[in-house]
């Protein structure tokens, strides 16, 4: 279970340090916990939580994991320049990569079709395309879905109308693109600048209130 309250962590880590005698046990919950908020892609979190496992853990194999997977996390910051995908197929058959839509901003939808979290976000995401539809940001969803699926997926895409830019991905969880982002649950969200950088690697989802309070802070 991946657990998302900062705050909750918090309460975690405090009873994990105030409550276990034994020092295996602390470092593995410690290591546990920090793999976990590192995994939920919590990258404003990630500081916080790298410092206090530092200053409590002192197992070297823990701590060369989280080290790892920490710089992973932060090589993802604002401003940094997005990975960038090739030959990912369109609905159309084309093949595209990101620098394609590169001479405006970039919010893509990660997802798949089996996703119910995903399919419950595609109104909110449909309403944001028509809004958004004159402004200078293009709208990119990318499927996960094994190839086998192929079909299923353009089924879906056509049955249930869905806008912006169909793209699926050239390996589902394991293409380059997915996995340099670290994406292990979807549906996940990603808004990219027109220079090719990242503003946000985990977005808010179409259906926050925090989405549009994005998009103006970038003035999109």
């Amino acid at each position: 279970m991946i657990i998302h309250s900062y705050y909750l962590n918090i309460i975690f880590r405090k009873i994990i340090v105030d409550s276990i005698s034994s020092k295996p046990i602390k470092n593995y919950y410690l290591y546990e916990l920090t793999r976990r908020v590192f995994d939920s892609s919590k990258e404003k979190y990630a500081e916080d939580f790298y410092t206090f496992f530092k200053d409590n853990v002192d197992n070297e194999i823990y701590k060369n994991i989280i080290k790892t997977h920490y710089n992973k996390i932060t090589s993802m910051n604002k401003g940094v320049k997005s990975p960038t995908f090739e030959n990912f197929e369109s609905f159309n058959g084309q093949k595209v990569s990101l620098n394609d839509f590169l001479d405006s901003y970039v919010y893509i939808d990660v997802w798949a079709t089996w996703c119910i979290p995903c399919i419950i976000q595609v109104p909110y995401l449909q309403e944001l395309e028509e809004e958004y539809k004159t402004k200078n940001i293009k709208f990119v969803s990318i499927s996960v879905d094994i190839h086998e699926n192929k079909e299923k997926w353009k089924r879906m895409i056509t049955t249930k109308n869905f806008k912006g830019i169909q793209l699926l991905a050239d390996n589902d969880f394991e293409s380059k693109f997915i996995k340099t982002y670290n994406i292990n649950s979807i549906p996940r969200f990603i808004l990219i600048d027109p220079k090719g950088n990242i503003v946000s690697e985990n977005a808010p989802k179409p259906s926050s209130p925090e989405l549009k309070k994005l998009f103006d802070k970038e003035q999109i």
